[in-house]
């Protein structure tokens, strides 16, 4: 028996059999590998990168030329993340599917390259409903439920079943929290019977902080040592450290931790501050971190393919361009959390702007404004606001999406000064109706134009609420219950949105698209009732349903205004570091028009 050749997904044998008449035939027998799972945790304090580094294993495994998928689990009780306050959680990603998900599922998306499946987003809430329901249903046979055996073993057949659906080779799942949090002790407990079935099928990453007191200037280890003894409590042992700190580590503190936490010192991987995450892959190669997960799964090490040699020229380019800044606004409400900014709340807008600004080779100056404090705005056209002057200095004007009255008139205000004082202006979801209200009330006439979501008995409900939801809300069944997940819209040919779409690059050649397919986030809709004194007053919606019913795109032609186009969808969502979203570079090239000189 002679072995052949190893890949990532068989073990290919060359086995010599006698033949009873003499000779020799030859046979293949193909052994598929166990698979593996990859388990990264956090120490010390949560918002230290788990996301971050789980989404760049991702990568660079990928780039390996295994099969990867990626998982994310949130220890809350909430089915899903749709109904959590954006200020405190950040941004709600929604896959195609539909799922309202953690916004590190956004970042597994974007540095993965693709599309990932309901599968791959695990919260408390999912599996204790899914074993009450079980139980509700006799389906445990009337035997006594518990968290051990039965919440365990969920965990565990959705660890697999997750690896099944994706036809992977490695998982890579991200238990949320920190070691020592109640809510992810079950997770924990999961990933260790995996471990002990199989123990060179599973590797634990902590990723841990090292803080550096001011009054002392000198990095500190004790607290990840701490961690990586209570996980060991839990019968657990890190294999690897990412260890997060301000610089990077030097050789004694990686030969302290190391011989602290009984790994390796080459198992210690050194992950200091840096400007650009996109940046975190291209370290985590140079410390050989795929080769050492490989070893460490008994995997064979690969080459890395040419497809990283794009992610690192993006990763480069991303940060160039600092003689060529643009100033970006994105009005919003969710910015303000007391004293401080929450700029998650907006997260894959800002990422969508990076990736076109790259393309468009300008550097975004991302300025974040309150919508509150625009409330007041004269009704004479051309006359000079104290405060919107501001306005005058921004290159491009985003108003994202949200939800609720808050806001709300600063936010119309900012729209009219963009579209009277031809400001390049992108809105999304909400952001497209404030912009059709706005329009209804100060072109079409319409005074009293509104939205059922601030005042369902206006006069004129330019944005109402569609039939099936009015249903739901009456039922108070708030969560998962708006128009989500992904939906094709047709363009009208030669509208900027059609335009856009039909180039896949500043350099390519175009191509003719009719159809494209994006992701919802809404319970409300341009009202039908008004779409013809809309369009007779100039409104184009120049993206709709295949049945002409809702309309997804909403601009003013180019001859108008430079830019001014709204989306009922949310693009951001599918913009990626190696595709940007093409609206998002339109509006990026024509914001460097209005600035001149670069």
């Amino acid at each position: 028996m002679k072995r052949m050749a190893i890949r990532s997904k068989t073990i290919v044998l060359k086995v010599k059999k006698k033949r009873p008449s003499g000779g020799h035939i030859r046979t293949r027998v193909v052994f598929k590998p166990h698979h593996k799972y990859i388990f990264v945790l956090g120490g010390v304090m949560s918002g230290v990168g788990k996301g971050i580094a789980s989404s760049s294993i991702g990568t660079i495994l990928s780039a390996k030329g295994f099969a990867i998928n990626l998982v994310k689990v949130d220890p809350y009780l909430n089915i899903d993340a749709g109904t959590m306050n954006p200020t405190e959680h950040g941004e709600a990603f929604v896959l195609n599917s539909g799922l309202e998900t953690d916004q590190d599922m956004g970042n597994y998306e974007r540095f993965l390259g693709r599309d990932l499946s309901p599968h791959d987003y695990i919260t408390s809430g999912m599996v204790y409903r899914d074993v009450i329901e079980k139980e509700r249903a006799l389906k445990y046979g009337g035997k006594c439920v518990e968290a051990i055996p039965h919440i365990r073993d969920n965990i565990v057949e959705r660890f697999k079943y997750a690896s099944q659906i994706n036809k992977s080779e490695i998982s890579i799942i991200e238990i949320g929290g920190t070691v020592g949090d109640y809510g992810n002790v079950m997770f924990i407990e999961a990933a260790r019977v995996l471990k002990m079935k199989n123990p060179n099928d599973v590797v634990f990453i902590m990723v841990s902080y090292l803080p550096t007191p001011g009054a002392l200037g000198e990095m500190k280890s004790r607290p990840t040592q701490n961690a990586v003894h209570q996980l060991a409590s839990y019968g657990v042992n890190t294999d690897i450290i990412i260890a997060r700190a301000s610089t990077p580590l030097d050789d004694r503190r990686k030969e302290k931790i190391a011989a602290a936490c009984n790994i390796p010192t080459e198992h210690v991987i050194s992950a200091p501050d840096i400007q650009s995450i996109y940046d975190v892959p291209v370290n985590f190669e140079k410390d050989m971190l795929a080769e050492i997960l490989l070893e460490t799964l008994s995997l064979p090490k690969h080459k890395t393919s040419d497809t990283f040699k794009k992610w690192k020229k993006m990763a480069r380019g991303i940060k160039d361009h600092e003689d060529r800044p643009l100033n970006i606004a994105i009005v919003g409400k969710y910015f303000n959390t007391g004293d401080f900014i929450l700029a998650d709340s907006y997260m894959s807008v800002l990422e969508a702007i990076k990736f076109s600004s790259y393309i468009v080779k300008v550097k975004p100056i991302i300025h974040t404004i309150n919508s509150r404090d625009f409330e007041v705005m004269s009704k004479v056209k051309s006359e000079k606001i104290a405060g919107f002057t501001l306005l005058d200095t921004m290159d491009g004007v985003i108003v994202p999406g949200g939800f609720g009255e808050s806001g709300i008139e600063g936010k119309l205000n900012v729209i009219r000064y963009c579209r009277e004082n031809k400001i390049p202006y992108f809105g999304l979801c909400y952001g497209m109706q404030l912009m059709t209200i706005e329009y209804a009330r100060n072109v079409v006439g319409l005074d009293m134009a509104n939205t059922a979501e601030i005042d369902p008995k206006a006069q004129h409900l330019v944005i109402d609420i569609m039939p099936d939801q009015k249903k739901k809300l009456a039922e108070g069944k708030y969560g998962a219950s708006m128009r989500l997940g992904i939906y094709p819209a047709k363009l009208l040919k030669g509208s900027i949105a059609q335009e856009a779409y039909s180039y896949f690059g500043l350099d390519k050649l175009p191509k003719l698209t009719m159809t494209v397919k994006e992701r919802h986030r809404h319970r409300y809709e341009v009202n039908t009732k008004y779409i013809k004194k809309l369009e007779e007053a100039g409104l184009v919606f120049s993206g709709k349903s295949p049945d002409g019913t809702l309309m997804e795109i909403a601009e003013l032609p180019r001859n108008i205004h430079p830019f001014f186009l709204g989306t009922q969808f949310h693009p951001e969502f599918l913009a990626r570091p190696l595709a940007p979203h093409p609206l998002f570079t339109e509006f990026m090239k024509v914001a460097k028009a209005r600035r001149k000189g670069i």
